[in-house]
């Protein structure tokens, strides 16, 4: 389980993150959304250790991220996988070394050991023997699947994801999103997920954070957000033409 207690992040004189509270538990997709500047990803930086809160803590299975020593915290980003916006995946290497990076970074494995591993990675976001491709000879489907298999490749306890489908058609968006729930399942992670997509919500929102200005405003699961009354919630997700229909087909059959 990852704990949130009194998260508060500050930029010089302005606070982005105001105290936030919430926990995050094994083989969830936990959804965190909100509007630019709401906060997402300042807390996704502090929870995989870009970022030092100003105060509060982050409890990783019961260990504190804001006391552990630069051993501890090494130790710690072993277990972590991160996808970053848009894929950020290295130009100057192909998709073997791209998938190969935390490997090298993190493990003392042997080359085989490493091969066999970014092969495993591969084989289950369905690019076998993509090993030798440049990522200008991908296309964004295939890269954002590149960078899933890069954040499983150490086997991961927490994965996190910053905007996952962004820059991504519909029918891509739904793979990539079936693709990182069925990882969290089968792996058993603690899955966050930064996001603007409505679609990614109502598909894997097992448990969805709303954040706005730096404040936990609302929490619930992919059912509960579509009866919600909370008017931060409404008026930001009913911007939506999807919730908006969905919403109206809800009402009409009760």
């Amino acid at each position: 389980m990852i704990e949130i207690k009194n998260l508060k992040k500050s930029f010089g004189s302005v606070e982005v993150l105001k105290g936030l509270n919430t926990t995050f538990e094994k083989g969830k997709t936990n959804l965190t959304i909100g509007g630019s500047g709401a906060g997402k990803t300042v807390l996704l930086k502090c929870l995989f250790g870009l970022e030092k809160p100003t105060s509060g803590d982050i409890i990783y299975d019961g260990l504190s991220l804001v006391q552990m020593n630069d051993k501890d915290q090494q130790e710690l980003k072993k277990r972590i996988g991160v996808g970053f916006q848009g894929g950020a995946l290295f130009d100057f290497t192909n998709v073997q070394g791209n998938v190969q990076f935390p490997l090298d970074m993190f493990t003392n494995l042997t080359k085989k050991e490493k091969e066999i591993q970014v092969d495993k990675a591969l084989e289950r976001v369905n690019l076998v023997n993509a090993n030798k491709k440049k990522s200008d000879e991908l296309s964004g489907g295939m890269k954002k699947r590149v960078s899933i298999a890069r954040a499983i490749v150490n086997n991961p306890d927490f994965l996190f994801f910053d905007e996952p489908n962004s820059g991504l058609d519909p029918k891509t968006s739904v793979v990539i999103d079936t693709l990182i729930h069925e990882i969290t399942v089968e792996y058993n992670t603690i899955t966050i997920v930064n996001t603007h997509d409505m679609n990614s919500v109502l598909e894997i929102g097992d448990k969805i954070t709303f954040i706005k200005d730096g404040m936990i405003e609302w929490e619930g699961n992919k059912e509960e957000i579509l009866i919600s009354d909370h008017k931060p919630l409404t008026d930001f997700i009913y911007s939506s033409e999807l919730f908006k229909k969905l919403r109206k087909n809800l009402l009409n059959n009760q």
